[in-house]
């Protein structure tokens, strides 16, 4: 007679299929790093990113769920076409598309620990290792940006993250932790967020999410340098009083995603402290440059701030994902995000337990990301991260006088950080109402013919209107040469292009 619920069924036999002894594990993991192994190896010798599309990827990959395991040989055929054949390539010393990092070796290395372990970094007792160990590289990040022991953060999933942690901490604080409770409802007036017109659009989503409204974000002009305008700063915030709205925070940025900029975080405090407003740092990109001596004095006044928020996933080159945010007082961060579910139960006076990371953050599940970050500076150590940093920038540096030197390059902006933005101009184009129109055509088809060919790979800034070229340099394998191969292969295209491209009315063929 079979068992149905709620009948005597014996005693269950194992089912061991997914209990892998540690031989067998091991022998899975080898074949994967010798897979790692090769793509370390060839990586400069492949193509940044290939001609591939949606459906051609979705054809090689999607492929069905087997009801019995892949053979072995076959799974890692499988991975071995993902790899070489699907997958682009940040860590590529000529990817300088976006601000993602290279991806440090022990880092990956410490993955695949923190993945074995499996903790959950949401409560103590299920993470004692990772917890403190989070703790304590969130303390050392704040000391390094000045902050003083009351500091500390988390390391969440990146810059949106970050940043709507810290936001959400500063409405409550400036608000009224009540409003937790009560809702926006509660609250008779609305809550306004300044930032300059060049900040990361995490800031908006925040906004939306924390119940403000994206409308909430006051967008203040920039100087010609792309920093916030204290003078137009000041004019918002006591215009948004004079109508009754309640500002709460700045958003400074300290590393704009276009241009590299950096607000005067000096002057961003000054007004922060007149207005008894909450002042927040976006950054997300240039913060670790402060690891750096020659660039560290760019950063004065982010001392100064309620919160910071940076990824070392980008400038400190650690694995995906791993973003950080840092507040100048770690209760308030508990004040924000405390909760008390019934079901979990300690003695903590008993048990000598620590903090409870998921009672500062809006994730009671988390997975120990510190530990790549952690161990990438334990194995490389503080004065590698700081020398290749400040050479980033000096690579930077060195392209922008380059394409001086070329004369088919324009520098829009001086390079800040390390990005570096121009446009390709071809010597001979006349003056005319339409050469600026013709440039901006010109330049978005020479950017989607870079990354469809592969050999270089960067993005673009749209700057006081106009379509430019973007390089952005944080990826610790990329040198001079692979900077005069930018120019060199832009240059290849650019004139391609041009006689293609270029109206009758500028000289063209046509």
């Amino acid at each position: 007679m079979t068992a149905g619920p709620g009948r005597e069924e014996g005693v269950p036999p194992p089912v061991p299929d997914l209990d892998w002894d540690a031989k067998a594990a091991r022998r899975f993991a080898e074949r994967t790093v010798d897979l790692w192994e090769e793509w370390l190896e060839r990586l400069p010798t492949l193509p940044v990113a290939g001609r591939v599309t949606e459906e051609e990827v979705r054809e090689a990959l999607a492929i069905p769920v087997p009801d019995d395991p892949m053979p072995e040989d076959e799974l890692f055929a499988y991975l071995r076409d993902l790899t070489f054949d699907w997958s682009m390539y940040p860590g590529h010393p000529r990817f300088l598309s976006y601000i993602s990092g290279a991806g440090t070796v022990p880092g990956a290395a410490a993955d695949l620990l923190a993945s074995g372990l499996n903790m959950n970094v949401g409560g103590w007792r299920l993470s004692p290792s990772a917890t403190e160990v989070e703790l304590h590289v969130t303390r050392w990040f704040a000391r390094e940006f000045g902050f003083p022991e009351t500091a500390g953060g988390l390391i969440v999933s990146g810059g949106a993250m970050a940043n709507f942690v810290a936001l959400k901490v500063a409405r409550d604080q400036q608000a009224g932790v009540e409003v937790r409770a009560e809702g926006m409802r509660s609250l008779d007036q609305a809550l306004t967020l300044y930032a300059s017109e060049e900040v990361h659009v995490v800031t908006d989503r925040a906004a939306d999410m924390l119940g403000l409204g994206s409308d909430a974000v006051r967008k203040i002009p920039v100087d010609d340098r792309y920093r916030m305008r204290m003078d137009a700063l000041r004019e918002a915030i006591s215009t948004d009083r004079e109508a009754g709205a309640l500002p709460i925070a700045v958003v400074a940025s300290a590393g704009t995603v276009a241009t590299g900029a950096i607000d005067p975080l000096q002057e961003v405090a000054d007004v922060c402290q007149e207005e008894g407003l909450w002042m927040h740092v976006d950054a997300a990109y240039g913060g670790p440059a402060v690891l750096a001596e020659d660039l560290r004095p760019l950063f004065a006044g982010i001392e100064r701030a309620d919160s910071i928020a940076f990824d070392p996933h980008k400038w400190l080159y650690t694995p995906h994902s791993g973003g950080c945010v840092l507040v100048h007082d770690l209760p308030h961060m508990a004040d924000s995000f405390s909760a008390d579910p019934t079901y979990i139960y300690q003695d903590n006076e008993r048990a000598r337990r620590g903090i409870d990371l998921g009672q500062i953050g809006p994730q009671f599940s988390r997975g120990f990301w510190a530990l790549k970050v952690w161990v990438s500076l334990l194995a490389h150590g503080r004065r590698a991260f700081a020398a290749r940093i400040s050479h980033d920038a000096r690579l930077a540096r060195y392209l922008g006088r380059r394409v001086r030197e070329r004369p088919e390059f324009e520098l829009s902006t001086p390079v800040s950080l390390s990005i570096c933005c121009f446009r390709y101009v071809p010597p001979d184009l006349p003056g005319s109402a339409a050469r600026d129109e013709y440039l901006d055509l010109l330049n978005e088809r020479i950017m989607t013919e870079i990354q469809l060919d592969g050999r270089v790979h960067y993005s673009n800034a749209v700057l006081g209107g106009r379509f430019v070229l973007r390089a952005c340099i944080v990826n610790f394998r990329t040198e001079a040469d692979d900077l005069e191969a930018v120019l060199d292969v832009s240059s290849e295209f650019g004139a391609r292009l041009d006689r293609e491209l270029r109206p009758a009315s500028l000289g063209g063929a046509r």
